[in-house]
């Protein structure tokens, strides 16, 4: 049975503070589970109206689909909720490739950038402390697993590139065209806010501003979405470590 304790507890968890204070986050669905289960994140609690988990028993309760009901932030919540604890932050690795993010606020958009570190083999991937919380439910969601996957750092960006020994590329509307640019393997790649771009103070310290170009003649076209915009950019770099 849920208890008042129970839901006053995951509710609270819908809040960054509360989720900073105790360390902990929901994630909702089998597959998103499943993912977290079979990594290095430590579960707290399952709630699930079906045992088709692989979890201790005592960390594991049965309750009701009405029960759920009350628990879940989806409109059609997916058998279970669970908690798990948010680990220590880890040392990002210098070395390949990293992705840096300068205010991104869309919680989607974070998690399907996360998604896309995962599936461009991204190992770290650096934010500035206004971009949204990775384990907001809504950006939990949206990576699909692939949070277990990319170590993500929340830190001083400018100090953090200021240190880097290597390129700094930046994505903006005007700069070196993506397509024929040389892009090396290693370097920091920095994509900015959804309505606002790369902040003066991050632009301030990029070595390379690099563009996708607009083939449509339309003048009122808005920029690419982030999301859309990191999956290209990232295409491009990898694709370049297998041309021959």
């Amino acid at each position: 049975m849920v208890t008042k304790q129970d839901i006053k507890l995951i509710k609270s968890l819908n809040q960054k503070k509360y989720r900073q204070k105790l360390e902990l986050f929901t994630v909702e669905g089998v597959k998103g589970i499943k993912e977290f289960l079979n990594s290095h994140y430590k579960l707290n609690r399952l709630y699930t109206t079906k045992q088709i988990f692989e979890a201790p028993s005592t960390k594991t309760l049965e309750i009701s689909e009405n029960e759920l009901k009350k628990i879940s932030s989806l409109k059609n919540p997916n058998t279970a909720l669970a908690i798990f604890e948010i680990p220590k932050s880890k040392n990002t690795n210098s070395h390949g490739l990293i992705v840096a993010l300068d205010d991104v606020r869309d919680p989607g958009n974070l998690g399907t950038i996360i998604r896309l570190c995962d599936w461009y083999g991204i190992k770290d991937l650096v934010c500035n402390h206004s971009t949204v919380d990775c384990y907001n439910a809504k950006v939990v969601q949206a990576t699909m697993g692939s949070l277990t996957r990319v170590n993500i750092t929340y830190i001083n960006l400018v100090e953090f590139m200021l240190n880097y020994s290597g390129d700094v590329f930046g994505t903006y509307m005007n700069g070196e065209n993506i397509y024929s640019a040389d892009l090396p393997n290693e370097g920091i790649i920095v994509l900015g806010n959804e309505a606002n771009g790369i902040s003066a103070e991050i632009s301030s310290i990029i070595d390379r501003r690099i563009t996708i170009p607009q083939f449509g003649k339309s003048k009122d076209t808005e920029s690419l979405n982030v999301a859309n915009a990191t999956a290209i950019v990232l295409s491009e770099f990898r694709r370049r470590t297998i041309e021959t």
